[in-house]
């Protein structure tokens, strides 16, 4: 260990108390723009939102303001001795937030303070740096997500050796290119998509059968349940008339050949969302700028791109749709933005696809509007009546009414809006947004509330730090054990292509690698895949990323178990899900600042598997990027880029 000290305030004032030579760095003085970090941005001498330096009663006068989860990697030349600073919580949250700080010397941690919290004193750090080629400095979210996680490295200072005539300096990420991923699809005909839908008996279905190919494709159904009936381009449509599971074989045939496909089809009381909700969202990207032109605009766009013909069927409308006032008999409704809600829904639907909307069980909604507090029934009803398909319910201003944090009172305003939907005639699907209180992955899935997803996480931004939080935060396996068919953690949208929260947007600032962590990560936890980006405007990187059949397989699995982490090693980890055919998905992760081999032993894969053992030996491996075989073997090694990830699939398939 190169530590020399990790103490108290009382160590930290005397550290404080020692001067500063001129010849010794500041942490200020760098390129904090090097600098990640979940939220905000960093700030020379300022806390992250701004204020003086302050970690509990003390004050500083230098030091950088970052925010959970931050890392900055530093070029010290070989002309570094020490590295000191007074680590904490700025005492502008007050009591709230937990971080914890770690240093990094050449690759080996030599500091990982305990879980610090708002309004404790500052930490002192005294790391050797003598010989050393490089430093990192990292802040966690402490375990608990980055909300108020408002980091100071207070007088962080670098001592340079007498004579030293090189400048440690801070190092932007590297350039990459885009990885080398699968892109395409083959002339015949394929079907893709859910292997497994619900419905409930009574109500309108629709489905829009996902497929490829070249030229007209014709596509049939046979065994469909009594009610349902298909068009030649896919389309099913009508009422299953009574409850029970249904086996159906669909066929695509066109000049260029013939794909097949089952489609189980589940007829039962809450029996939606069987697999994880895919479409996209219009916060990310509008935010309160979205309007009806920009959402029929996402479902063309849906159709176009080929995300449609990959199983994406949801077109969802987040805040700032609601009107200024209900009408006079209390009905909610829409603002100059979006007139006639049953009119685009009726165009959403006549593609195939489905429509979703927001609100949240408080007086007002997040950005203000008018939501849903006193008017479950009412509202379920027009929602049923203009044709929605998906509700996602904010829990926003409910904090008002709410306000003794108790699992009853976390539930309570769900169970409402619960019971309105089931009262309706019109499937909706159910996702409950309230980031995780109570650890809502226990309860939301539960009988009495019936969440379809849930959010288990703050909200998302395009940078790794937030991106990372909010996937590798799905580790806990107990969490993992609230997943199930119907029922999903819900970690936020998706932040790949362009995106900006409107109206201005821009490309997404996580690199190519960054965002096959991001898809990979999301696909293996069997999280709803709901782009946030503009759909009008999708390269090619992106529409290859989303698109990619075997990964969104990964996620669709029917099997419905949610990976967990397998194993973990500093910077790297590896993490795995069993599918129903058998196989095993697994996903290896380098979360480090520099390129790294991340293995894999199939002895490790007995953490998901119901039987030891039952994959040993020679495997068949499939890279599902690449969408390619990688041979026979009893175990894994590969070399995985900085914020990368790759995508296996381990063990033969069983046949349907």
């Amino acid at each position: 260990m190169r530590t020399t000290t990790l103490g108290l305030l009382a160590a930290a004032v005397l550290l404080a108390a020692q001067s500063t030579r001129a010849e010794d760095v500041r942490l200020e003085t760098l390129d904090l723009h090097a600098m990640t970090q979940g939220w905000g941005e960093s700030r020379a001498a300022k806390s992250v939102d701004g204020h003086s330096l302050k970690i509990g009663s003390k004050e500083f006068a230098h030091g950088v303001g970052t925010h959970a989860e931050s890392e900055m990697v530093i070029d010290l030349k070989g002309a570094a001795t020490r590295f000191t600073a007074i680590v904490g919580i700025d005492a502008e949250v007050g009591k709230k937030g937990s971080v914890t700080f770690t240093v990094t010397v050449d690759g080996k941690k030599v500091v990982e303070t305990p879980v610090l919290k708002g309004g404790q004193e500052g930490q002192a750090i005294d790391v050797d740096l003598t010989g050393a080629k490089t430093l990192e400095l990292n802040v966690g979210d402490g375990g608990d997500g980055i909300d108020f996680d408002h980091a100071d490295w207070a007088d962080a200072t670098i001592v340079l050796a007498a004579g030293a005539t090189a400048q440690p300096v801070a190092q932007a990420a590297p350039p990459e290119t885009a990885p080398d991923i699968a892109s395409g699809d083959p002339k015949e005909p394929q079907i893709h998509g859910p292997r497994v839908v619900g419905t409930t008996p009574g109500r309108p279905f629709l489905y829009r059968v996902p497929l490829t190919g070249e030229g007209a494709i014709k596509v049939t159904a046979k065994n469909l349940p009594d009610g349902l009936s298909i068009d030649e381009t896919g389309i099913i449509t009508g009422t299953v008339k009574a409850a029970g599971e249904y086996q159906t074989d669909l066929t695509a045939t066109s000049a260029a050949g013939t794909g097949t496909r089952k489609l189980k089809i589940v007829a039962g009381l809450h029996k939606l969302a069987l697999t994880p909700p895919m479409g996209w969202n219009s916060w990310n990207v509008w935010a309160g700028a979205v309007d009806a032109q920009k959402v029929r605009d996402a479902a063309d766009a849906m159709i176009a791109s080929g995300l449609a013909a990959k199983g994406y069927m949801y077109v969802n409308i987040d805040d700032t749709w609601e009107g200024k006032q209900r009408a006079a008999d209390g009905q909610i409704t829409t603002n100059q933005k979006f007139g006639d809600m049953k009119a685009l829904a009726d165009y959403v639907h006549s593609k195939g696809l489905k429509l979703g909307i927001y609100s949240s069980p408080g007086p007002r909604t997040c950005a203000g509007f008018i939501a849903s507090y006193k008017h479950e029934d009412q509202d379920a009803a027009t929602w049923a009546q203009w044709g929605i398909d998906y509700l996602k319910y904010d829990w926003c201003s409910y904090g008002d009414i709410e306000k003794g944090n108790t699992l009853e009172g976390y539930k309570k305003p769900y169970i409402v809006m619960r019971q309105a939907l089931d009262k309706v005639d019109r499937d909706i699907v159910y996702s409950l947004c309230q980031y995780g209180m109570g650890d809502v992955w226990n309860w939301g899935g539960g009988d009495d509330v019936g969440g379809n997803c849930w959010r288990t996480t703050g909200d998302i931004t395009d940078t790794w730090s937030s991106m990372a939080n909010n996937g590798f935060h799905h580790h806990d396996r107990e969490q993992a054990k609230g997943a199930s068919p119907g029922h999903w953690n819900d970690p936020d949208m998706l932040v790949v292509g362009k995106l900006g929260w409107g109206p201005s947007i821009h490309a997404t600032r996580l690199t190519p690698n960054e965002q096959l962590t991001h898809i990979t990560l999301w696909s293996l936890v069997a999280c709803p895949l709901l782009i946030g980006c503009d759909m009008t405007q999708l390269d090619k990187f992106t529409t290859d990323v989303l698109c990619n059949p075997e990964v969104v397989d990964v996620d669709q699995d029917p099997l419905g178990k949610q990976a967990i982490r397998i194993t973990s090693d500093g910077k790297t980890e590896t993490w795995a899900r069993p599918l129903y055919d058998g196989t095993v998905a697994v996903g290896l992760f380098n979360r480090g600042s520099a390129a790294a081999k991340v293995s894999v032993k199939w002895s490790d894969l007995d953490a998901v598997l119901e039987t030891a053992g039952s994959i040993s030996g020679k495997q068949p491996v499939r890279d599902l990027w690449q969408r390619k075989d990688a041979g026979a073997s009893d175990g894994y090694e590969t070399a995985v880029p900085r914020h990368g990830a790759v995508l296996i699939k381990v063990g033969t398939p069983k046949t349907e």
